[in-house]
C-alpha cells in the first residue's frame, strides 16, 4: 500500500463507531487526476483508500479519521454517513468518461481489503453499500458493472434470493426499500439504485416482477440477520 496523505479529513464525532463500508468509483479520466483531486485541499473530497486498476492501493486518510466521501447521504434511518463509514474509491472513468468493467487485479485487491475491514469493524452485511445506494438522487457509482455478487460470496455484503411473494405497487416497494435501508423520497431513483446493486442487467427505475421479488428477498434476508 502506498501512502498518499490527503488533507481532506477531520475527526469522527465523539462516540461514533465504524459500521459501514461505502464503495465508489472515481469518475475521472485517469488515476492521476483522481489522486490529484482527492489530495487537493481546494476540492474538499477524499476517501480512506483508493484502488488503481492494476490493484495498487493508495492510503489517503487514516481509518480513525472521517474522510469526506459520502456527502449528503442516508441509510437505514441515519444521515451524515461519513461519520460512521470507511470509503473506498475504485479508479474507473465512470459513466461520464467511458464507464468500463472493473479489472480482475482491482477486484481481487478490493475483496482482500474489504474482507479485512468487515472483520476488523464487524460491519453488518447490509451496511456494505455503494455511493448510489446512500445517495440515489445524486450518484450512480460504482454502477451496474460492479460485481456485488462476488463480494457477497467472499463474505462482504449481502445478496438476496428472489422471494416467492411479489407486490408491485408503489407503496409496497417504498416500504420494502425503506426496510432495506434506502431513502425513498424519489422512488424512481431509489428503485434504480437498488437495480444497479442487485439487478444490474436492467436498470430502468421501473417496478417489475424481478425487482419486486428481489427487494422482498433482500428485506427477508436482513430480517433474518436481525
Amino acid at each position: 500500500m502506498r501512502l498518499m496523505p490527503s488533507p481532506n479529513f477531520d475527526a469522527r464525532p465523539e462516540g461514533a463507531s465504524i459500521d459501514m463500508l461505502v464503495i465508489h468509483y472515481t469518475g475521472m479520466p485517469t488515476a492521476a487526476e483522481a489522486l490529484a483531486r482527492l489530495t487537493d485541499p481546494e476540492a474538499k473530497v477524499s476517501a480512506h483508500i483508493l484502488i488503481d486498476e492494476d490493484g495498487t492501493l493508495y492510503h489517503l486518510v487514516a481509518e480513525k479519521d472521517r474522510a469526506w466521501h459520502a456527502g449528503e447521504s442516508y441509510w437505514r434511518g441515519a444521515a451524515g454517513l461519513n461519520a460512521r463509514s470507511i470509503g473506498i474509491e475504485l479508479v474507473n472513468p465512470g459513466h461520464e468518461f467511458g464507464y468500463r468493467p472493473f479489472p480482475e487485479a482491482q477486484t481481487t485487491a478490493l475483496v482482500a481489503l474489504a474482507s479485512a475491514l468487515v472483520r476488523r469493524y464487524r460491519i453488518p452485511p447490509y451496511n456494505v453499500v455503494g455511493h448510489s445506494d446512500i445517495a440515489p438522487r445524486r450518484k450512480s457509482d460504482p454502477g451496474e458493472l460492479f460485481d456485488w455478487r462476488r463480494l457477497a460470496w467472499a463474505g462482504v455484503g449481502i445478496w438476496p434470493q428472489e422471494s416467492d411473494r411479489c407486490t408491485m405497487d408503489a407503496d409496497s416497494m417504498r416500504a420494502l426499500l425503506s426496510t432495506c435501508g434506502y431513502e425513498t423520497v424519489d422512488l424512481f431513483a431509489s428503485v434504480r439504485a437498488f437495480q444497479r446493486h442487485f439487478r444490474p442487467a436492467r436498470v430502468n427505475g421501473r417496478i417489475d416482477f424481478e425487482t419486486a421479488r428481489l427487494a422482498r428477498g433482500l428485506a427477508e434476508r436482513i430480517a433474518a440477520i436481525g
